[in-house]
């Protein structure tokens, strides 16, 4: 179909329509399937790089903003004959399944080849998070993560920023690789060297990757516990693009142009994006930019010079740009000009977000540039519910793609999410217990989150995701709390001062939360003299004023015991990803936070009131004024 024929100010643009059927079961279990099947597929991701390095060899397939600020780009055909030559090095080191290889550093060039050369000759690869290695003080999960691996071959672009992480976690006899920079401590192999004449060997190997074959793993956030080896066959991967591709007929049109920063240690930038590129004959530009601070002027750039045809990032990215794509008209034009599809995932977009992107869209040409969304997780590689319609509101993550089966089970008021396909792991790397649990008994893994229809009698209007299912909890009263949702309203209605809140109260009698504030837009409220230290800024009393002040307001509108919030304490210490409470992409780990700040917890609960918690019926003075023993006192 083409967008949304009714709408003349949306920009026309080539999707599948996704329609579904739902069975009912005995004790309310629903079965929703899609109308239409899942296309064919080939058996293995190499088979995509080897079709366009003969269809259009020349075409660029990678590109790397190098140090002098030029680009950098590799060809199909480079980069086949790099992945064969890496290949044939990969094979002479008796590298396998039992002996994988592990990369630690983050997208670049070389990370690519040696990741497709493994998977091209069955060696599979395991991307890990960059902050294991360089934002850990104890490196207790990347130690976990190597000895569940065991790998053959750890491989780095950079040896210097990761030599502590290697120095503490490599196996004596594990070989190390870096592309430049080589470790200081010990020998190491410089990616140049790993190369080797291609040869039949290389041929055969590949010859007998299936589509069972494993071809990466991938370890979960850890954002509900400690992250999980999931085993990530070829099967999953080409599976999942024919599915994307099922719903976005818009990249047979010409081949896709995508300007893209998600981590290829996860399935998001990795599975949906990176083999979409590869999928589709497109060009991949590697943005090193991020929607942090620091990071963003890095992705403006990028795009200032790039125009994308198809983009994708979380909601907290799309808050970043917004206000670079206000002021910069020359960003807005090449952003805007050629763009078919913006894609978020992660977490569902703000309305505000939402409408003034739509805004700036049609103000800048005249159209209004379609929003999708999906869900999935990295078990689900990832994509397994997709929009492809055009909504009037963020959150819609569509109905189940061609493939993939939904299962709906009632609990606790809920309906608990499952999925069977293709495209699902066949569970966890050397944790048959863990797999275990992830599924039922029909064989749907079970995602842990709760969906509720937009419509019950219009189900191919879609889903609305629900919460996770572990973190909700019920008050003294029997009351259930669903987390999720009131989290991302917490956010909202308290932006922009708020980076992230964890919701309290489980057997208590009311609802109260730990709050990550922003920290920028706080000091702005601050006094002069107190606007350098954390601990000062939540202490400000025009800090706590306001708080309290969007407290009250948000309290009225959410007047029911499961929606409103009656206390708040403001956290200067960020979370910890050593202490699980963050995971590597900047998820909060709810559970995590409530055990390792239990004291927080219980202080939020304490009579007489703190003096550090703001509460919607608190008269106290030292609302209004900062004693100044409170500074000392406020490290949370």
């Amino acid at each position: 179909m083409w967008g949304a024929a009714s709408d003349k100010r949306l920009r026309q643009v080539r999707l599948g329509a996704f329609d579904v059927a739902v069975e009912r079961r005995p004790a309310g279990v629903l079965l929703v399937r899609p109308k239409s099947d899942l296309g064919t597929y080939p058996d293995k991701v190499s088979d995509w790089l080897e079709c366009w390095a003969r269809v259009t060899p020349d075409n660029a397939f990678l590109a790397q903003r190098e140090a002098d600020g030029t680009w950098r780009t590799l060809s199909y055909a480079s980069v086949l004959e790099s992945v064969h030559r890496i290949g044939a090095a990969l094979l002479a080191r008796g590298l396998s399944v039992e002996r994988p290889v592990v990369i630690l550093s983050g997208n670049c060039l070389e990370h690519a080849l040696v990741g497709l050369a493994a998977m091209h000759v069955g060696v599979p690869y395991a991307p890990i998070s960059p902050a294991y290695s360089l934002m850990s003080s104890d490196f207790g999960k990347l130690r976990s993560i190597v000895e569940l691996l065991t790998p053959g071959l750890i491989f780095v672009n950079d040896g210097q920023p990761f030599a502590r992480a290697i120095d503490a976690v490599r196996p004596s006899d594990t070989e190390v690789v870096v592309a430049r920079n080589p470790l200081a401590s010990r020998s190491c192999t410089l990616l140049s060297a790993l190369s080797a004449e291609p040869s039949e060997a290389v041929q055969r190997a590949n010859a007998a990757v299936g589509p069972d074959s494993i071809a990466k793993f991938l370890f979960t956030s850890g954002s509900t516990g400690s992250p999980k080896g999931v085993i990530n066959t070829q099967r999953m991967l080409c599976a999942n693009q024919a599915m994307i591709s099922a719903g976005f007929h818009f990249l047979e049109d010409e081949p896709p142009v995508a300007v893209d920063w998600l981590p290829w240690s996860h399935t998001f930038g990795s599975n949906h994006n990176f083999y979409m590129v590869l999928c589709n004959g497109g060009t991949l530009y590697i943005d090193d930019g991020n929607p942090t601070p620091a990071g963003i002027a890095k992705t403006v750039r990028n795009l200032r010079e790039i125009a994308p045809t198809i983009y994708f990032n979380v909601p907290r990215g799309y808050d970043a740009l917004l206000p670079h794509f206000r002021k910069d008209r020359e960003l807005r034009e090449t952003f805007f000009s050629r763009l078919k599809v913006l894609f978020y995932a992660g977490a569902s977009l703000s309305r505000p977000t939402w409408d003034a992107l739509q805004q700036l869209s049609q103000e800048t040409c005249g159209e209004r540039v379609i929003f999708l969304s999906s869900l999935g997780s990295t078990e689900t590689a990832p994509l397994a519910l997709a929009s492809t319609r055009d909504f009037d509101r963020p959150g819609n993550i569509g109905v189940p793609a061609p493939g993939v089966e939904l299962k709906l089970v009632p609990k606790d008021g809920k309906l608990e999410a499952r999925v069977r396909g293709p495209s699902i792991t066949p569970g966890y790397w050397k944790q048959a217990h863990l797999t275990s649990l992830a599924f039922d008994e029909e064989g749907f893994f079970k995602l842990g989150d709760a969906l509720k229809f937009v419509q019950p009698q219009h189900p191919e209007q879609g889903f609305l995701f629900d919460g996770r299912v572990a973190e909700d909890f019920k008050l003294t009263t029997g009351t259930w709390v669903s987390v999720g949702p009131l989290r991302t309203r917490i956010i909202e209605h308290f932006a922009p001062y708020v980076r992230d809140a964890v919701i309290a109260g489980a057997d208590r009698d009311y609802i109260a939360a730990l709050v990550f504030p922003d920290l920028e837009a706080c000091r702005k409220l601050c006094d002069a003299a107190v606007q350098s230290e954390p601990v000062a800024i939540c202490a400000d009393a025009r800090v706590r004023a306001e708080f309290s002040s969007l407290l009250r307001k948000f309290t009225a509108a959410n007047a029911a015991s499961s929606t409103g919030v009656q206390r708040l304490l403001l956290l200067a210490e960020p979370p910890s990803l050593d202490a699980g409470e963050m995971t590597d992409k900047g998820s909060i780990n709810q559970s995590a936070v409530l055990s390792h700040r239990s004291g927080l917890v219980a202080e939020l609960y304490q009579q007489p009131l703190s003096g550090r918690v703001i509460a919607i019926n608190s008269e106290r003075s030292e609302d209004r004024i900062l004693p100044r023993l409170m500074r000392g006192l406020w490290k949370g």
